[in-house]
């Protein structure tokens, strides 16, 4: 399962830097210039930086409930939204 969403932004790079360097602590993390990885336990935090957008998609790694699935998305972007102090509304896109 992966789901994915679109944040419009002109700070993208500095909301992947920000969030990477956050969970660098807990997790493993990779990154080029426009790609941030966050290797959580079961699932894997992607972020890609666009012109004006940070395009954020997060792919399991293992089976996880949709219930799971969705706790994660809602810990995504309450962690974006601390880190650039915003209030970011997005819809996620689930595919299975």
């Amino acid at each position: 399962m992966k789901t994915t969403t679109t944040i419009e932004s002109s700070e993208a790079l500095r909301i992947a830097k920000r969030l990477s360097n956050h969970w660098k602590h807990k997790f493993d993390v990779a990154n080029t210039d426009d790609q941030y990885q966050i290797f959580m336990p079961k699932v894997t935090v992607e972020l890609s930086i666009q012109p004006d957008q940070l395009h954020v998609s997060i792919v399991n790694k293992e089976e996880i409930s949709l219930e799971e699935l969705i706790r994660l998305e809602n810990i995504v972007l309450d962690h974006i939204n601390r880190m650039v102090q915003a209030d970011y509304q997005v819809v996620w896109s689930r595919e299975s």
